[in-house]
């Protein structure tokens, strides 16, 4: 498997790269993928904040992308 996304990407960054991303952070509990700190918040950092595993949600937004 490819790894488009890696935990030290910013939240925002990758949203706005791959949209299709946005469903895979509301799935896992990161529902503020659009709030100002997901500007400088990595993937890793928000994961951890919200009690989820950040491999299982670097999989899952890496999953939504090659569904598209």
């Amino acid at each position: 498997m490819t790894q488009n996304v890696t935990k030290n990407m910013s939240i925002a960054e990758v949203v706005m790269k791959w949209p299709e991303t946005a469903g895979a952070f509301m799935e896992n509990g990161l529902h503020c993928y659009g709030c100002a700190a997901a500007r400088f918040e990595t993937i890793e950092q928000g994961a951890m904040a919200h009690g989820v595993d950040p491999e299982k949600l670097i999989e899952a937004i890496n999953d939504s992308i090659k569904e598209e």
